[in-house]
C-alpha cells in the first residue's frame, strides 16, 4: 500500500494482517501509530513524521528513514540491519538493545545514538 500526503495518527498497523504487508509511505503524519512486531522490510518513510511511533520489536531490515522526524519514536528490540537514517532526525536508538549491523548513519545523528551514554558531542 502506499500513502502520499496523507494524516494517520494513533493507527495501529500491528493489527494489520501480517500476510505480504508492504508499506510506502510520502509526506505522510503518523504520529503516535503503532509498527510494534510488524515485519516491514524495505518499507520507504519519505519526508515523513513519524512522532512517538512504537516500532518496538519490528523487523526493519533495510527500512528508509528519509527526512523523516522521529522525535520520541521507539525502537526497543528492533531489528534495523541495512536500514537508512541518513538524513533522518529527532531519533534515539539504544544500539545495545536494538540489532543495527550495516544500519546508514550521519555525523549529525550521532547523538541519538549515544545519548544515554551522556556523552556532549560539539
Amino acid at each position: 500500500m502506499k500513502f502520499k500526503d496523507c494524516k494517520l495518527l494513533g493507527l495501529r498497523f500491528d493489527k494489520c494482517e501480517p500476510v505480504g504487508l508492504s508499506f510506502e509511505f510520502k509526506d505522510s503524519i503518523l504520529d503516535h501509530s503503532s509498527f510494534y512486531q510488524c515485519k516491514i522490510g524495505k518499507t520507504i518513510f519519505k519526508d515523513c513524521k513519524l512522532q512517538e511511533v512504537d516500532f518496538g520489536g519490528a523487523q526493519l531490515g533495510g527500512v528508509v528513514f528519509d527526512n523523516c522526524d522521529l522525535f520520541g519514536a521507539i525502537f526497543d528490540n528492533t531489528f534495523l540491519e541495512k536500514a537508512d537514517f541518513r538524513t533522518a532526525y529527532n531519533y534515539q536508538i539504544d544500539p545495545e538493545s536494538n540489532r543495527l549491523k550495516k544500519a546508514k548513519f550521519s555525523l549529525q545523528g550521532l547523538p541519538g545514538l549515544l545519548n544515554k551514554y551522556g556523552i556532549e558531542i560539539e
